[in-house]
């Protein structure tokens, strides 16, 4: 049973967060009395907890439209790329609500009759907040205006310009040290505390590192080793805690994937914090459509990334590019059979866009590549359980990374270091250790061709493996400066030509490819395979065919996706254009690299 404790419902969903109910709405200042607010403990307690808005099961389709997942649906980087976007149709994003209301917390904090211990603990979990809210500002925008007081509608600052890059960080930091300072190592489940701040800490100091020091574009290449010593130290800070520990029983082919389907995170010390579910209270909003055939579908260019089960890279395997589905899942990196549906793979939680089947045979459609999603897919008929699933927020593998990176950036990578991350994270699933005199796989290299240390290379496949489908790969492109990978168009499984295949690994075909000329036979003048299964029909043909799905040579090849990604723009892309109707209000607000 999952630990909640003893507290009130209402209590349990604050804590808890981004739950549909009144409670957990923000809470501006029009809607409390601030004269009788902020009183007491438990004022502070139900404001703070109002400020909750932690990512939950939304993270597993976050990887879409970069080079780890084709979809068929909106997003923001493929509208950015495929059309003509400018500050009059990319309009999320510039919104304030939350600062005003961390800033009106912030003011009225000192007046609660509390300790100064308690005070400042729920002063640093705001500041935390504040931090978070802006560095993802800077993420998008670059330079943004510094509030930290509670505006209102005739305050002058309301319109002046953004400020610098620098400062706003500056502040960040200021945010994150406070809040690390202060806010309480031991605090209920579900609750901010120390390790989580230093957490964000670590991964957001890596983001600014890397950033400043892969894009000149801003000039500040020069300070990046500030950050990068950062994200070290408060990665140090984590792990010399002993605290969390990598979730490994033992299983190398289970313990990776059980992080993505429990029902209680809470006590698993791999997990910094999770986002708890209880069913019929709080549930997960699990969706079948991670599974990846409805809209959202991996990329042979992230499978091929998984090294072998020796360690070696795959693309140092004869013929790699044209291995079929049995053979590209033989002998690899258990972490692609926990991720992805592998030959032999068993369903159970079908859907009316999955085949009903147990022994699962590999779909085919016009616009997917063939390949599945498992991680975060709840392959249950037990609603309970799939409702009860927590999401893992953050996660001890992160910080290991982000301090593997860090040193490796900074130059002082050792095979300690190594050890004490990367190989822990090999060690769960079995693979040869990481050494310091790797050499480079050209494949990876082609990738990152400002990277000439074939470790960091390999920090950074282990980073993307990892964390595949996991939400991060967009932020770890851009700070990467590797957008320009998001243009390769995604492609699916191999085949070599028209005929019958075996996709369950059983020797025994499943389905057959046609050419776009023939026609398939009416259900009961289909041939079946030795096993007296029907055999699956696909008609293949080019892009725009009218056929079931397309092939890059029409006849033979791999399954196409998404025929045009369109352009990565460099540096623009990076970056999004203040909303023009705010510039309109506010002139002296001005877009950088290149929006209008």
């Amino acid at each position: 049973m999952k630990n909640i404790f003893k507290l009130s419902l209402t209590m349990v969903l604050a804590i808890l967060s981004s739950c549909e109910d009144d409670f957990l709405e923000r809470l501006p200042e029009t809607e409390i009395a601030v004269d009788n607010f902020f009183n007491t403990e438990e004022d502070l307690a139900i404001y703070v907890n109002g400020l909750y808005d932690f990512p939950g099961f939304g993270i597993y389709f976050n990887d879409e439209a970069t080079d780890n997942a084709a979809t068929t649906g909106n997003r923001e980087i493929k509208t950015i790329m495929t059309t003509a976007a400018n500050s009059t149709t990319i309009t999320g994003g510039w919104d304030w609500e939350e600062l005003r209301d961390i800033n009106l917390f912030l003011e009225n904090s000192p007046k609660a009759d509390v300790t100064e211990e308690v005070r400042n603990n729920f002063n640093g979990v705001a500041r935390f907040f504040r931090a978070q809210f802006y560095m993802e500002k800077i993420k998008r925008y670059s330079n943004v205006p510094w509030y930290d007081t509670v505006l209102t509608a005739d305050s002058e600052e309301l319109y002046k310009a953004s400020d610098p890059r620098e400062l706003v960080v500056n502040k960040i930091f200021e945010d994150y040290q406070f809040a690390i300072d202060h806010v309480l190592e031991t605090q209920p489940k579900g609750a901010v505390n120390k390790w989580l701040v230093l957490a964000y800490a670590s991964r957001s100091a890596l983001y600014e590192g890397t950033f400043r020091k892969y894009h000149s574009e801003l000039n500040l290449q020069g300070s990046a080793n500030t950050y990068l010593q950062l994200a070290s130290d408060y990665s140090k800070q984590i792990m010399d805690s002993n605290v969390f520990a990598i979730h490994n029983t033992g299983n190398p082919n289970t313990d990776y994937h059980d992080l993505f389907i429990s029902e209680d995170l809470t006590s698993n010390l791999e997990v910094i914090f999770s986002n708890i579910s209880v069913a019929d209270v709080k549930n997960s909003g699990f969706s079948v459509t991670v599974f990846g055939n409805y809209e959202m579908s991996p990329t042979k260019d992230l499978v091929d990334s998984y090294l072998m089960a020796d360690g070696s890279y795959f693309s140092s395997q004869p013929n790699h590019e044209t291995k079929t589905f049995v053979e590209e899942f033989q002998d690899r990196d258990p972490r692609l059979g926990q991720t992805f549906s592998f030959p032999g793979w068993e369903l159970v939680n079908v859907s009316n866009y999955s085949a009903g089947v147990t022994n699962y045979v590999q779909q085919l459609n016009k616009n997917f590549t063939g390949y599945h999603q498992i991680k975060g897919f709840l392959n249950s008929l037990d609603f309970d359980y799939i409702n009860g699933v927590d999401s893992p927020v953050i996660r001890y593998a992160e910080i290991l990374l982000n301090y593997a990176e860090a040193q490796a950036e900074l130059g002082t990578l050792s095979q300690n270091v190594l050890d004490v991350t990367v190989n822990e994270l090999r060690n769960r699933v079995g693979l040869p250790h990481l050494t310091m005199g790797a050499t480079a796989d050209p494949v990876q290299a082609a990738k990152y061709p400002n990277v000439n240390s074939p470790v960091l290379l390999e920090i950074r496949r282990e980073r993307r493996v990892e964390f595949a489908q996991e939400g991060r790969r967009l932020d770890d492109l851009n700070r990467w400066n590797a957008g320009k990978l998001m243009e390769k168009e995604p492609v699916g499984m191999y085949f070599p030509g028209l005929g019958k295949y075996d996709l369950t690994g059983d020797g025994v075909e499943d389905i057959i490819l046609l050419s776009a000329s023939d026609v398939v036979p009416e259900p009961d003048a289909r041939e079946k395979n030795s096993l007296g299964v029907t055999l699956i029909y696909y008609r293949a043909g080019n892009v725009g065919d009218d056929v079931d799905v397309y092939l890059t040579n029409g006849t033979g090849g791999n399954v196409v996706a998404t025929p045009e990604r369109g352009t990565f723009e460099e540096p623009k892309h990076y970056y999004r254009p203040i909303p023009a109707t705010e510039v309109t209000l506010n002139p002296s607000l001005e877009q950088v690299f290149g929006w209008e």
